[in-house]
């Protein structure tokens, strides 16, 4: 229900303001790159914890 609420709220800032728009989105992929590298870190440090070869497969990069 909060998503929905922000989603509105966000959707009325861009109408009456849009280049709000830009910083929303680019607000966006920077959290998801955030979330993606930080997951990617935790992962490699359970690597060397857990030898499992399905991590071993996804995420050796």
């Amino acid at each position: 229900m909060v998503f929905g609420i922000v989603l509105v709220v966000a959707g009325i800032l861009i109408a009456v303001y849009p280049p709000l728009l830009s910083i929303i989105v680019a607000s966006v992929l920077i959290l998801f790159g955030v979330t993606i590298t930080m997951v990617s870190y935790r992962m490699k440090k359970m690597q060397k914890r857990f030898d499992d070869p399905f991590v071993d497969f996804f995420f050796r990069f």
